[in-house]
């Protein structure tokens, strides 16, 4: 129970927690082997030399719905964040061995929904792979959190995400004001078969491979918001 508390403390005030264990070797290749046998020709498949990802992972690979919420996870997640959340973006990251892939430090500050229409709050919409994106009120992306499913060990050599510890606090940051030498920063580490969980406005990024291991991610974000004026979130599982 208190090492419970600790992963809900973190998440809170720190804005991430690593939790480790929480899926099996075998649940780890089961997952695997339903996106190897997924169909890669659709346009929610992009795949570069550098990264290989599936927007909409759980619509496209229906298999690993069950495979990812198994009863362990399911009660986690009940656990520190209460049975009123519901899953609202589902994305596959693969990164391969010799990824030169960087990503520079940033916030996640847009939802993906079903439509593209005039709500107060919403702006900067945005459109790709005929999904739509836009930049909700603070207050929804406050509340959200996600889960980050590890299927490699990761570590700094192989692109493990770094974040700035409680910049989630702060609101949207703009990168040309904070002073990084006065910021901590963390290398996230994780066991293949361990879990990220992260706020959606927590500064993060990540840095190429060095280490020629790839670095295979389920990236799952959860609200408890219900959008207003009959906009919905375009891929809203309960």
């Amino acid at each position: 129970m208190d090492e419970l508390l600790n992963h809900k403390k973190n998440s809170a005030e720190l804005g991430f927690s690593v939790i480790n264990s929480i899926f099996s070797k075998d649940e780890i290749t089961n997952m695997i082997t339903a996106i190897d046998n997924a169909n890669s020709s659709k346009d929610t498949f992009r795949k570069s030399a550098d990264l290989f990802a599936i927007r909409q992972v759980l619509q496209e690979v229906p298999a690993l719905y069950d495979l990812v919420f198994t009863d362990k996870l399911k009660t986690l997640i009940d656990q520190l964040f209460g049975e009123q959340y519901f899953l609202v973006k589902s994305i596959y990251f693969d990164k391969p061995e010799t990824s030169n892939w960087y990503v520079a430090y940033h916030q996640d500050l847009t939802i993906s929904v079903d439509k593209k229409m005039d709500v107060p709050g919403f702006r900067l919409w945005t459109k790709k792979q005929n999904q739509f994106a836009v930049q909700p009120p603070i207050a929804i992306l406050e509340n959200n959190f996600t889960i980050r499913i590890h299927l490699d060990q990761t570590n700094e050599q192989n692109g493990a995400l770094k974040v700035i510890e409680g910049s989630h606090l702060k609101g949207v940051n703009r990168l040309e004001t904070i002073d990084f030498a006065k910021e901590k920063e963390t290398i996230c580490c994780v066991e293949a078969g361990g879990i990220m969980i992260m706020k959606p406005l927590i500064l993060h990024g990540s840095n190429r491979t060095t280490n020629n291991q790839r670095r295979r991610v389920i990236h799952l974000e959860f609200s408890n918001s219900e959008l207003p004026n009959g906009l919905h979130w375009s891929e809203r599982i309960n």
